[in-house]
């Protein structure tokens, strides 16, 4: 039976995780560029940990100047088996009130100004993004909020919008017509990144406003954001620390075989793929390479 290696990314206000034994802040190359941060590794309830903050200690990156890739890069470098993103959003519906956390299983991708695939021309590769989030994650998450009576929705798309400024009334709308539930600015490409990588995902997007669609709430103010921000933190390193050990240091593999996604999602044939990618790809695809 294989080790879980839990990967934590951070979004805006989580930037490290205490209770960690032997915590140790460490910096990894990637040949994708600079991550947005070191990672810190420890150990928490026998299960080997590595926490990467998404925006840099100090929320130094935008949505979109993160390098996504290097970011997924380095967690595969590090060890990690499997990947919970936390990260702050605007809700879409009434009942998803600030300080609600919700366990996206969809999403809608309307970034435009990110690199999306570690694969390109000269090594071309297609995944499955059906179902973007691994059940597995999602139990332990649902478990953990429970326990620490953290207000959750399970189930719910995603929007993910470029940033990095917020939503116009118009724009607002027109995703609500869609029957999407929360926004956000940086869970893609990261859901595709990892899948890419065979590491199962899921997110906890943290509530912190109504975007501006709502009547009373129709202006989104960095302030009040802020205010719920730091509140949201604070339960999501609570509510890490209890999904740890639900998943244990015994690892058992993702339902939706997420661990072998390459091996029918490689299309170019070996002889002529680019030596220069396949290079790049020694972490991300060295399973299947």
């Amino acid at each position: 039976m294989s080790e879980t290696v839990l990967g934590i990314i951070g979004g805006s206000g989580v930037y490290d995780i205490d209770g960690l034994q032997d915590p140790t802040w460490q910096r990894i190359e990637s040949p994708w560029g600079e991550a947005s941060d070191d990672v810190l590794t420890g150990i928490l309830d026998g299960v080997r940990m590595v926490f990467l903050p998404r925006h840099g200690r100090g929320h130094r990156q935008s949505p979109s100047s993160i390098n996504y890739r290097a970011n997924i890069d380095v967690l595969k470098r590090a060890g990690v088996t499997d990947v919970i993103s936390v990260s702050a959003c605007g809700s879409f519906r009434e009942e998803l009130t600030p300080g609600t956390f919700v366990l996206v299983d969809q999403f809608i991708d309307r970034t435009f100004d990110r690199q999306k695939s570690f694969f390109g021309p000269g090594f071309v590769a297609h995944v499955s993004m059906a179902h973007p989030t691994c059940p597995k994650l999602m139990d332990a998450l649902e478990k953990a909020a429970q326990e620490e009576n953290i207000p959750y929705h399970r189930g719910g798309t995603y929007l993910a919008m470029e940033g990095p400024q917020f939503s116009s009334l118009a724009e607002s709308n027109l995703y609500r017509s869609w029957g999407c539930d929360v926004i956000g600015m940086t869970n893609m490409p990261e859901a595709k990144l990892a899948r890419e990588a065979e590491l199962p995902y899921a997110t906890v997007a943290m509530v912190t406003d109504y975007d501006c669609w709502h009547p009373d709430h129709d202006n989104v103010e960095v302030a009040a954001v802020i205010q719920v921000l730091l509140s949201n933190a604070d339960k999501a390193r609570a509510l890490v620390k209890r999904v740890a050990p639900k998943l244990g240091p015994d690892r058992t593999p993702s339902p939706l075989g997420i661990e072998t996604t390459l091996d029918v999602a490689i299309i170019t044939s070996p002889e002529a793929r680019d030596p220069a990618i396949t290079a790049k790809l020694d972490a991300v695809a060295g399973r299947v390479l």
